[in-house]
């Protein structure tokens, strides 16, 4: 996709791996059509009343996020909000933070498009409140449940302290900052923390999980500290940083605390359900039985109060899931619970994609995988040259469709037309689209 370009060919929306050079797999569009029919039991497709925009995983890379923007014709070159971006619903799919080249800077474009009076809708991700956690563990009193969680955070948020530091603190640490070693203690868990956590929490975690969460730490110790030797940050400096972000993220007056105050768990439009990771059952049977806005004040709620609880419970594991056996399980009945809800369709971000939006069935359930790995950093380690551009457009019509210029066309998805026609060789005949 380019930004410049009037049109685009595009296709019909397979499920699975995009296949650009392959003849359409009819079995796949059948699979399809059978998901839809199944959700059609429970009522028609509601679409939104305006224009979806979708961006999930910018990762702090703030020139794709706006390159994004533009391509959905949502802000133009001097980044003001467009006609078409006020008639439109803008929903940032989470992670936000860390990997990418410009995390302050990915902060500030966003607050900027929100200060246009425009309808955004910031969704929380695992990056983002891995952050939360990590500077909360700070301030909070020091217990087996959270002493572990600034360490948590791992190697891909040192940009984003290096940047603090450099930017807010000016490369220097402020004279009462602690000695080396008490910094590194205050930031580290204990060094027996394996043995004495997985005592204590072989009731609370599964097994799976737990081992994931004790091997996952062991990595982190010595990833992080090399990472920060990397961008020349002593123990002293992380910490000076922290205390720092906190200010910025934590305090009313930083300038960062917007974020994570209007942060919110869940989105919705009609019957597509926007989060940043998938569903569990616990959760597809909550939103049929709540209003989001008291999913959302909850999910807000136990973040602040009783983190760790919540991280690994049900309200996080929707920005953590990848549908693994450490995971909370969705199964047919949660589908079920979803549709009888009305919702049909997931559309998520967190598993970073190469070749576009991807479309896939979870348990019958229909997810739209919109993470194109936007951010530079992620790009040259999975081979992907530039700068990511893309969007996931859902049209009050009844199409969905994903652009990406790492695809050569715009994947169009209609339930509508799956449904009244017979799947063929014409319905799969590229139309030229709108970019």
């Amino acid at each position: 996709m380019s930004t410049t370009s009037p049109a685009l060919p595009s296709e019909l929306w397979q499920l699975g791996k995009p296949r650009p050079d392959k003849p359409v797999s009819f079995r796949r569009l059948a699979l399809l059509r059978n998901a839809v029919q199944q959700t059609r039991k429970h009522g028609p497709w509601v679409w939104p009343k305006h224009p979806v925009i979708f961006i999930s995983d910018p990762h702090a890379d703030a020139a794709a996020f706006e390159a994004s923007l533009r391509a959905a014709g949502c802000i133009d070159g001097a980044a003001r909000l467009t006609s078409f971006g006020r008639s439109c619903r803008i929903i940032i799919g989470g992670d936000c933070l860390d990997k990418g080249p410009s995390n302050i800077q990915m902060l500030r474009s966003l607050k900027t498009l929100i200060d246009t009076d425009a309808n955004v809708t910031v969704l929380a991700g695992n990056h983002d409140i891995r952050l939360l956690l990590g500077l909360q563990s700070l301030r909070l009193p020091r217990t087996l449940e959270h002493e572990h969680l600034f360490l948590r955070m791992g190697p891909k948020v040192v940009p984003l302290l290096s940047e603090i530091f450099e930017h807010d603190l000016g490369g220097n640490i402020p004279a009462n900052t602690p000695d080396e070693r008490t910094c590194k203690l205050r930031l580290h868990p204990r060094d027996n923390w394996e043995h004495v956590f997985a005592e204590n929490f072989r009731q609370q975690l599964s097994s799976e999980a737990l081992e994931r969460e004790i091997r996952g730490i062991g990595k982190k110790r010595e990833r992080f500290a090399a990472a920060c030797a990397q961008a020349n940050l002593s123990w002293r400096a992380v910490y000076a940083t922290a205390m720092r972000s906190i200010e910025l993220f934590l305090e009313p007056a930083g300038e960062f605390a917007w974020f994570f105050q209007d942060m919110k768990l869940f989105a919705r439009d009609g019957s597509f359900l926007f989060v940043h990771a998938g569903l569990d059952d616990e959760m597809a049977s909550q939103l049929g039985r709540m209003p989001l806005e008291v999913i959302n004040h909850r999910f807000q709620q136990a973040m602040l109060e009783q983190p760790f609880q919540c991280y690994f419970g049900p309200l996080a594991n929707s920005l953590r899931t990848k549908y693994r056996a450490s995971n909370l399980p969705l199964t047919q009945d949660g589908v079920m619970q979803a549709h009888q809800a009305g919702i049909y369709a997931v559309v998520h971000g967190h598993r970073n994609r190469l070749n576009g939006q991807r479309l896939m069935l979870r348990q019958g359930l229909i997810h739209i995988e919109a993470d194109i790995t936007l951010d530079r950093h992620s790009r040259r380690k999975e081979g992907l040259n530039g700068l990511g551009v893309g969007l996931t457009l859902i049209e009050p019509n009844g199409r969905v469709v994903g652009y990406s210029n790492d695809y050569p066309r715009a994947k169009v998805f209609q339930p509508h037309a799956l449904l009244n026609r017979t799947v063929s060789h014409h319905a799969a005949q590229q139309e030229r689209l709108p970019a």
